[in-house]
């Protein structure tokens, strides 16, 4: 229960830790406490996820992708947002990160078409060659509209898409020599509709 009041609830039962709003104390929020966080959250949590957003920066990088399990790289399907899911696995090979880009799962969230689209199986193979799994998430006008997302107001492909994304991450679960940790991390761009 001294968990629990941190955290909200959605109706699908996911659980949030949110982090904090003020810049200031997310500055804070350093590798050893996201560590003592992410020690607490498995004893009662067998699978976490991390949002980081766009803060590949942050003091708390190396501990996160540390306990990482598996990365989710999220792209849209404009060529910035291609371009800027490529530059993040670039970053993340510069830095050490190699192996987990080549075990990542990369994300391409759609929109209607407009004149910055790219095409989606262009997009589709730069990815597959560098990463493990590639899904493709229609686009959506209730993630369009951004804020809580409610499971049943998603289209079908939409939801089958999210299951597909939950299957690459689960298809690494228990394999020999993985950590007994089922830490997930979404990185720039994230699943946030």
């Amino acid at each position: 229960m001294d968990v629990r009041k941190y955290l909200s609830q959605a109706g699908s039962r996911l659980e949030v830790l949110a982090s904090a709003n003020a810049p200031e104390i997310s500055r804070a929020f350093a590798d050893t406490d996201y560590i003592a966080v992410d020690d607490i959250l498995q004893r009662y949590y067998s699978i976490l996820l991390t949002d980081c957003g766009t803060g590949m920066l942050h003091s708390t990088m190396p501990a996160i992708l540390e306990l990482a399990d598996t990365l989710v790289i999220v792209s849209s399907s404009s060529a910035d947002g291609g371009s800027s899911a490529s530059a993040t696995l670039d970053w993340l090979e510069a830095h050490g990160y190699a192996a987990q880009v080549r075990n990542a799962v990369t994300v391409i969230s759609t929109f209607p078409a407009n004149r910055e689209s790219v095409g989606l199986e262009t997009l589709e193979q730069h990815f597959a060659a560098r990463t493990r799994r590639v899904v493709r998430v229609p686009y959506d006008p209730h993630l369009a509209v951004g804020g809580s997302i409610a499971l049943e107001e998603m289209r079908k492909p939409t939801r089958q898409a999210f299951l597909e994304i939950a299957g690459a991450v689960a298809e690494q679960f228990g394999l020999e020599g993985r950590r007994e940790r089922n830490n997930d991390l979404s990185a720039p761009g994230a699943l946030s509709g």
